[in-house]
């Protein structure tokens, strides 16, 4: 069993040699960089050392150092300690629309993180369903299994020659289909040594420079069409189709989807693919396909993450990503940030420590990493930098909202999407020592740019609804009473910066969201939220109650009403109902796992649920 599993830390300042120079960004509080110590944090005339994970799993260790032999392919996963099977199979592209591997029922043994698969003598004859004995090429899908039964990794290596075997660049990521426009959309991909990348739209050629990681840009094609593209690396190739969205303001028939929370859930097996509950996420992605919508929309949570070490979030990103890649080769699937994708800078300390966003921001922070890993719309704000609570002009004192925070308009309807979970402190209850936002408050510079995006498109004659989405619901229901947008009511709970607390507490500043989206929009008709590991609708306007009788603030009325849809259950562990002040106002409730799937017909707006596991719809709503 790997060290981290057991999630054990060790204390790494103790190391007398002197420390590269990390710069503190100002607006944290009490952390400060010693010579010799590295990173340490000041607390109660102490000295708290910064700590970290032991041996985190890395990304590149599981995509393995890969090379053929004479019978077939070796495997080494750089490290010594792992030892477990390879369970691995040709992946038949072509044969499917959404290729999978086919296992075979051998599988190879992995003793101090190497293994082998014998190509010629055991995948050949009447295994050999792709027919690489005559044309001399394949590709393999592996899964390394950890000696305890726990998948890490699901991987693919393609490789030609009938003997030896040489390996060849690979599409080990993807294609994902991004940013889909009117005219055209961006295809992404990962691929497993720097390759150039061929793209084959409409008797057109696309090409991409050598490199590992490809965003290749279509344009000049028709709106509302069905487009065959084809991914050419070297001599292999896969072939997809994708539609390109109606001329804004169609007021065509559409569906959409909408689902958060897939991080890892209990009872073993693809439920627990490292980081992901792949067995969820891609029932999901199939009833997606099934039921023909044009995008689907996922707010946060996609991993377990909480990890110190970027190359440990990465491998479970495309854990996730390789779970959805089979269909989201044709649609999109809009992803961004809740807690879970929290990458940190941790301190010794009570309860986990001290935890704060990772930084230099620009490179390690979650932000930063999240952006590194998905192709979202560049629309959104700079950062919090700027702010009247900068704590300085002349330094970057913030991660970015590049990619994690943005809006994007398909046809009639606007998705305006925020990261209730910016610049993250995930030890809440020590934020005034070490500053850091809290979950669920939506900071200053962000709240404005949200303002500004309600106006815009309350102008845009083309756009008749809007639905905003964030991780923390403004009304949580079962699981997060005591955080997300309330916090059981209590007002003080806000973000520091540079040791000082912000003006407005966290009920104020919900209510100020409250006012922008609701009492100064006509559009808004939902906010889509996750977080808590359920399915509930909640109705809130001017019938909800919104306060509990022992705060004393200044009351919001609302003046007209939208509906909170929860939808965090896409496969992390449930959470049941709890009692509030708006329990009245919720109905539908359900902890089965659940996909939200909008229909969009002109100004006519409906909404049904359906269990991605079991099929059955569950609920439904009339919305406009």
């Amino acid at each position: 069993m790997r060290a981290l599993s057991l999630f054990l830390m060790v204390v790494i300042t103790t190391n007398c040699m002197a420390q590269k120079k990390i710069e503190v960004p100002a607006s944290y509080s009490n952390i400060k960089f010693d010579k010799k110590a590295g990173l340490i944090l000041e607390y109660n005339e102490e000295v708290k050392g910064e700590i970290s994970y032991v041996n985190p799993p890395q990304l590149a260790s599981y995509e393995g150092n890969i090379k053929g032999f004479a019978k077939g392919l070796f495997f080494d996963f750089n490290d010594s300690t792992l030892n477990g099977n390879l369970i691995y199979g040709f992946i038949p592209y072509g044969d499917s629309k959404h290729p999978h591997p086919v296992y075979r029922s051998a599988s190879s043994k992995i003793m101090g993180g190497r293994t082998t698969i014998n190509i010629a003598d055991i995948m050949s004859g009447r295994y050999d369903m792709i027919d690489w004995e005559s044309t001399g090429r394949g590709t393999i899908g592996y899964r390394v299994v950890q000696g305890n039964g726990r998948i890490m990794y699901d991987g693919k290596v393609s490789f030609e020659g009938t003997g030896p075997f040489k390996v060849v660049p690979t599409v080990i990521e993807g294609p994902f289909v991004n940013l889909l426009q009117s005219d055209g959309a961006t295809i992404s991909l990962v691929t497993s040594m720097e390759a150039e990348v061929s793209l084959s739209v409409d008797n057109k050629i696309f090409k991409s420079e050598s490199g590992l990681k490809h965003e290749i840009k279509v344009e000049g094609l028709k709106q509302a069409t069905v487009y065959d593209y084809t991914v050419s690396v070297g001599n292999l190739e896969q072939s997809y189709s994708f539609t390109t969205a109606p001329s804004p303001g169609s007021r065509s028939s559409f569906s959409f989807a909408y689902a958060s929370d897939s991080r890892s859930g209990n009872g073993g097996g693809e439920r627990a693919i490292y980081g992901a509950n792949a067995y969820i996420m891609k029932k999901i992605m199939a009833l997606g396909r099934q039921q023909g919508v044009s995008f689907m929309q996922f707010t946060g949570d996609l991993i377990n993450g909480y990890v110190t070490s970027p190359e440990d979030i990465a491998l479970q990103y495309r854990n996730w990503k390789n779970a959805v890649s089979p269909f989201a080769s044709y649609f999109p699937i809009i992803s961004t940030m809740g807690n879970h994708e929290a990458l940190m800078t941790m301190f010794e300390g009570p309860a986990g420590g001290f935890r704060v966003d990772k930084f230099p921001f620009e490179t390690q922070s979650a932000e930063a990493v999240f952006a590194d890993n998905f192709v979202n719309p560049l629309n959104g704000p700079d950062s919090e930098d700027g702010s009247q609570y900068d704590p300085s002009d002349k330094t970057t004192d913030f991660p970015s909202y590049k990619e994690n925070v943005f809006y994007y308009t398909y046809d009639n309807i606007g998705v305006v999407v925020l990261n209730s979970d910016y610049w993250y402190a995930a030890s809440s209850n020590y934020i005034p020592i070490t500053s850091g936002n809290l979950h669920g408050y939506i900071m200053d510079n962000q709240l404005d740019w949200l303002k500004e995006t309600i106006a815009t498109l309350e102008s845009d004659e083309n756009i008749d609804h809007v639905f905003i989405t964030q991780h923390t619901p403004a009304f949580p229901n079962g699981g997060h009473v005591g955080d997300d947008m309330w916090y059981r009511g209590n007002n003080a709970k806000r973000p520091y910066i540079a040791g000082e607390p912000v003006e407005k507490g966290i009920i104020e500043r919900r209510d100020e969201y409250l006012d922008a989206i609701i009492n100064n929009s006509t559009k808004v008709v939902a906010i889509l939220t996750g977080d808590e590991h359920n399915y509930a609708r909640t109705e809130v306007g001017p019938n909800t109650t919104i306060y509990d009788d022992k705060l004393e603030l200044p009351k919001l009325e609302l003046k007209r009403t939208v509906w909170q849809i929860n939808n965090g259950a896409a496969g992390a562990p449930y959470y049941a109902q709890e009692e509030t002040p708006w329990t009245a106002s919720v109905s539908g409730f359900t902890t089965q796992h659940a996909l939200v799937i909008f229909h969009v017909n002109g100004k006519s707006l409906t909404m049904e649920v359906l269990n991605p596991d079991t099929l059955e719809k569950f609920d439904e709503l009339k919305l406009r």
